[in-house]
């Protein structure tokens, strides 16, 4: 049985985190070239619609939860090997979901304050 050593997994660990970060970083347009928000090439728009932005974010947790699902599975199947990329799929769609609940969370709690109010 082949024994495994600590420090080769921690560097192994770090050499994944340092891949991941390097892919995001790719993936993401610099500073300079992202649009401002609200400003088009032809000027101002119209204000964000708050429920189409909401109805956007939690098709988007929904499909991170999906796509982790499917990787768990095909993992369980025997059909993916790499246990890092189900992993990190698994905890992106962890995050997503943590975020959504406190989003959630502060809603409710200005829903409440705003209810309570005296009229």
């Amino acid at each position: 049985m082949t024994r495994i050593d600590s420090s080769s997994l921690l560097q192994m660990r770090s050499a994944i985190l340092q891949q991941n970060a390097a892919l995001q970083k790719a993936a993401q347009k610099p500073a300079e070239q992202a649009p401002i928000a609200g400003l088009g090439a032809a000027g101002p728009q119209a204000p964000a619609n708050f429920t189409k932005a909401f109805g956007d974010a939690l098709s988007a947790v929904n499909e991170l939860q999906a796509k982790a699902g499917a990787a768990s599975e095909s993992y369980e199947r025997g059909e993916t090997t790499d246990i890092a990329a189900v992993m990190l799929q698994r905890e992106q769609a962890n995050l997503g979901f943590q975020a959504t609940l406190q989003v959630r969370n502060k809603l409710l709690a200005a829903y409440k304050d705003i209810m309570s109010m005296p009229v």
